[in-house]
């Protein structure tokens, strides 16, 4: 099955809860597959930058505007959850277990603004 970047943000705009649940991996890894891609393995939000590479998925260089069907992995922050964080572009907001107010999903992650990479595949 091919990607389809507009089915997997679909699913995840349809399948978001209202807050966090701390469960950003599982719904993105859903929202991958609905459009197509399967990744199975990863335990962490973190570390989901390599298997999408394997998928097709390219790391944006910085300055690239979003776009739907982008995944952003972001790095853990100290004090924050070790597990990083994963979200989905849907063409103006971003998804994860939960609709975000933007790209970092959290004050945390805002302050600190931990290392991250866009990934894309077309």
């Amino acid at each position: 099955m091919s990607w389809n970047k507009h089915v997997a943000a679909t699913y995840a705009r349809q399948h978001a809860m209202s807050s966090s649940h701390k469960m950003c991996a599982t719904y993105v890894r859903m929202a991958l597959e609905a459009g197509g891609v399967r990744i199975s393995g990863i335990n962490f939000a973190k570390d989901y930058g390599p298997a999408l590479e394997r998928n097709g998925f390219i790391a944006l260089g910085p300055g690239q505007a979003v776009r739907e069907g982008d995944i952003v992995v972001i790095q853990p922050y100290e004090g924050g959850n070790a597990a990083g964080h994963i979200a989905i572009y849907d063409g103006s907001t971003w998804y994860s277990d939960f609709r975000q107010i933007d790209m970092w999903a959290g004050p945390g992650y805002r302050t600190y603004t931990p290392s991250h990479k866009i990934y894309r595949r077309d």
